[in-house]
């Protein structure tokens, strides 16, 4: 057979039957499901499996396919090692595969092909099966795929399809979009659609598939367009840059808005940019110009105009060729066999972002943590007193003499630490009157006490819910809620931040066999916005959900006593779980659950990180449960909070700044891009306030904002400076403003 010149469909069909009967062999030999097996996975830590049964299943492939007993591999460790082997064995390798040469990823066997390597990849990095990945499953929605997992999927797919230089844009929802857009775009590099052809199947068994080679160059290939790129970027000298430049974006080249505006405007009405080509999102010459060679249409004459853009950016003296536009995203998936490789190029970043006073996270307090505070100001080496709107010190209880007497009186009678979990030594009794305080607080019958509220998300979602069943998570939920769901092994749905959206899933899982829990925060922590808590009740009712609402910048801030969210809407009891953390408005450390007694008592023996780590000091507790108290009996911290939300936020309004849809302590200011809101910070923080710059992980890519956190320690004068200080930054880095006075 090895002499015959087969067709590749051919070929494919004999691949198909001989993995299909080795996959029945596994099955039968192990107990694994099809739905259960991922070819890269391996025998001995992925499976169990022993050295006994994988000898026996080796054995019985070489009787059924009569392979030679001699010179079997010693480093067979998965079932794609097997494929290869018997493959090779059967000379497939050496078969020749007649192509048609206008073949692309949307043909049938080729396409199929690609699915699979696709569906490996997203099975290795989430633990789903390849039969869970339809081509047409939703990554985000129906997989609850997050976006740092799709970052390193989609930086593998590439080189496991042997298409290594194809980028995929962030916004491809599925499989299907993933085979669509490599159709439609593989083509623009060097010659893809060969390589394509010749390489999908590289890795498969026996890596048959044989193609002929394009020999023209032109601007289609890889090389004339990074000439072309070379230009844009280059005026003067006629040497190629260095290839990265090309990705930078145009704020990082030193143009602003103005520039930027010029340019699109130029492209869409003078050179007349193609329809189908969406300016609006090419914000580097990279994206601009793929767009440009995908279309096939449009004339190359914008280079000299967007040349002579950048030349007079240059000559205005803001253009810096050295700025780096990457994002903390970029340091997620970088390949090296080093596995530190990442943190070093990361600290460079980091370091460089440090120089430009851009990043300036976790300079030290050398005070309380008030609406004035003394902080050590790292980017200049001195100390100095800025004005605090980064604390979630909402009712001002952190330092209330109240609390601060109560946990040094705690420290005194109960020692430093507990030294033990709670369910071995320990347990004190403030940590029982704690959660009597918060159960009552909440309106509950009971309540746990976790060491964190990072821990209780961890613990209390992984307790409730496994592997056959479903946790629907809004896309913009706290990173403990999605971290939670992960460790629990269930099925993650993540809906858009919309509870339309929330119900089609649900009503698309309506016949679900496993239990089904919704989770969302009350108040989201970077937004601002508060869930519309009575329409997810009634949502959460009709397809027989469980609810839990994470309150931690709710506590303190939302209801006529600060209980939260439930009774902000006057819903007190009626969802099954209130999760919470202490470290906010409640002024101290650590975390809690409260609900129903059956449910909390079971979370006491099933919550890993309760049951297995050191809760929080008796000192602690002491003061959270003062902290309760002086809630209840001094009301007006919480008025004070109120008045003075509404009063920034109407200074900020009218100044034009976009809060989004804030309705709590937190009001975000939303800039979109990353570098204008790192020069947004830097100004306010060269102006003496003190704010959190909100960057990738803590928010998606390109929806960059300012966080400011109002207490009720802030006075009039503090929040009338402040105001008076975002808009005087806003004008310095050009974020359009309105003047008031």
């Amino acid at each position: 057979m090895s002499d015959v010149i087969m067709e590749e469909h051919e070929v494919a069909e004999i691949f198909e039957k001989i993995q299909q009967g080795i996959l029945n062999l596994f099955e039968s030999h192990t107990g694994y499901g099809k739905k259960d097996i991922i070819l890269d996975n391996r025998f001995d830590s992925d499976y169990g499996i022993d050295s006994i049964t994988l000898t026996t299943l080796l054995s019985d492939i070489i009787k059924e396919y009569n392979i030679p007993t001699t010179n079997v591999p010693e480093d067979i460790n998965t079932l794609n090692d097997i494929f290869n082997y018997v493959s090779s064995q059967l000379n497939f390798d050496k078969k020749e595969v007649i192509i048609n040469s206008d073949m692309k990823a949307g043909d049938k066997q080729v396409k199929s092909l690609l699915i699979d390597k696709i569906q490996s990849v997203v099975a290795r990095h989430t633990g789903y099966s390849v039969d869970q990945l339809g081509i047409n499953v939703d990554f985000e929605s129906d997989l609850g795929i997050d976006s740092v997992t799709l970052v390193s999927i989609f930086s593998d797919i590439p080189k496991a399809t042997g298409l290594e230089g194809v980028k995929l844009p962030e916004d491809l929802r599925s499989i299907a979009q993933l085979i669509d857009y490599l159709d439609n775009n593989a083509a623009s590099e060097n010659d893809s659609d060969n390589k394509l052809k010749e390489e999908s199947l590289k890795g498969s068994p026996g890596n048959i598939l044989k193609t002929e080679k394009k020999a023209e160059t032109n601007l289609d290939d890889d090389s004339g367009w990074k000439n072309f790129l070379s230009q844009l970027l280059d005026t003067e000298d006629n040497h190629l840059l260095p290839d990265r430049n090309v990705k930078y974006s145009f704020s990082s080249l030193g143009l602003n808005q103005q520039h930027i505006n010029k340019l699109y405007n130029k492209l869409i009405h003078e050179f007349k940019m193609p329809n189908q080509i969406k300016i609006s999102e090419c914000d580097t010459p990279e994206k601009i110009l793929h767009y440009i060679q995908a279309s096939k249409e449009f004339e190359l004459a914008p280079i000299k105009e967007i040349i002579s853009q950048i030349s007079q950016a240059r000559e205005n003296g803001i253009f810096e060729e050295d700025d780096d536009p990457r994002t903390m995203k970029d340091f997620v998936a970088i390949e090296h066999k080093d596995l530190f490789h990442k943190t070093r190029e990361f600290r460079k970043f980091y370091t460089k972002k440090q120089r430009q006073q851009l990043y300036w996270y976790g300079m030290p307090l050398e005070s309380r943590c008030q609406n004035r505070a003394l902080i050590y100001d790292e980017t200049t080496g001195k100390r100095r007193e800025f004005l605090m709107f980064a604390s979630n010190n909402y009712l001002g209880l952190a330092n209330h003499p109240k609390v601060i007497e109560a946990i040094c009186d705690g420290a005194r009678q109960y020692g430093a630490t507990n030294t033990g979990c709670r369910l071995i030594g320990g347990s004190n009794i403030l940590h029982k009157e704690l959660e009597a305080k918060l159960a009552n607080l909440k309106g509950r019958e009971a309540c746990i006490v976790y060491p964190s509220g990072y821990s209780a998300n961890l613990g209390g979602i992984s307790a409730l819910a496994g592997p056959k069943d479903l946790i629907f998570t809004d896309a913009i939920n706290h990173m403990s809620i999605q971290d939670g769901c992960k460790l629990s092994g269930a099925g993650r749905k993540i809906y858009q931040h919309n509870l339309e959206n929330l119900e089609l899933l649900l009503d698309k899982y309506a016949d679900h066999e496993g239990g089904k829990l919704i989770v969302t925060d009350g108040v989201f922590s970077m937004h601002g916005d508060i869930v519309d808590l009575p329409r997810l009740m009634q949502i959460a009712n009709k397809y027989n959900a469980r609810v839990l609402v994470d309150d931690a910048h709710s506590t303190g801030v939302l209801g006529k006593t600060g209980s939260g969210t439930t009774e902000h809407f006057g819903m007190k009891g009626e969802v099954d779980l209130e999760l919470g953390t202490m470290s906010k408005a409640l002024a101290g450390v650590g975390g809690f659950i409260c609900g129903d007694e059956d449910v909390i008592e079971y979370l006491r023996f099933y919550s890993n990180s309760y049951v297995f780590a050191a809760t929080i000091p008796a000192a602690v507790a002491a003061g959270l449960i003062a902290s309760i108290e002086v809630m209840e009996t001094e009301p007006q911290r919480l008025s004070k909070l109120w008045s003075n939300i509404h009063y920034l936020r109407s200074h900020l309004l009218s100044a034009g700044f976009d809060l989004e849809n804030s309705a709590s302590a937190i009001l975000p200011i939303v800039i979109g891009n990353d570098q204008k809101t790192l020069e947004f910070g830097r100004a306010v923080r060269a102006r003496g306030m003190y704010c959190q710059s909100v960057v990738y992980p803590g928010i998606a890519v390109g929806d960059a904002r300012l966080r400011i956190s109002v207490t009720s320690e802030h006075t009039i004068d503090d929040l009338d400076l402040a105001a008076q200080i975002l808009v005087e930054s806003a004008k310095e880095v050009n974020i359009p403003v309105v003047n008031s006075n």
